[in-house]
C-alpha cells in the first residue's frame, strides 16, 4: 500500500484512465466489429461503416489508445475486406 499523499494520488488517478481507456478501447473494438459484420454480410451501409470505423481509429490513434502502426494496420485491412467484397 502507497505510503505518500502523492502515491495515494498515483493510485487513484491511474486506476480513473484505465477505466477510461478500457472504456474507449471497447468503444473501438465494437465500431471495428461492426464494420466487419457489414462487410461479411454486402450490407449496403458498409461503406458508412468503414468511414466511422476509419475516423474511430484514427483519433485512438492521435490520443495514443493504439499505436498508429496499428491503426493504419486495422484500416487497411479493413479497406482491402471492404473492395473484395465489392467486386
Amino acid at each position: 500500500m502507497a505510503n505518500t499523499k502523492s502515491a495515494i494520488k498515483r493510485i487513484k488517478v491511474t486506476k480513473a484512465k484505465t477505466l477510461k481507456n478500457t472504456m474507449k478501447k471497447s468503444a473501438l473494438k465494437t465500431v471495428i466489429k461492426k464494420c466487419k459484420e457489414a462487410i461479411a454480410k454486402n450490407d449496403p451501409s458498409a461503406a458508412d461503416l468503414f468511414r466511422k470505423a476509419a475516423k474511430a481509429l484514427d483519433k485512438a490513434a492521435a490520443k495514443n489508445l493504439i499505436h498508429k502502426n496499428t491503426a493504419a494496420r486495422k484500416k487497411s485491412r479493413l479497406a482491402k475486406a471492404l473492395k473484395a467484397a465489392n467486386k
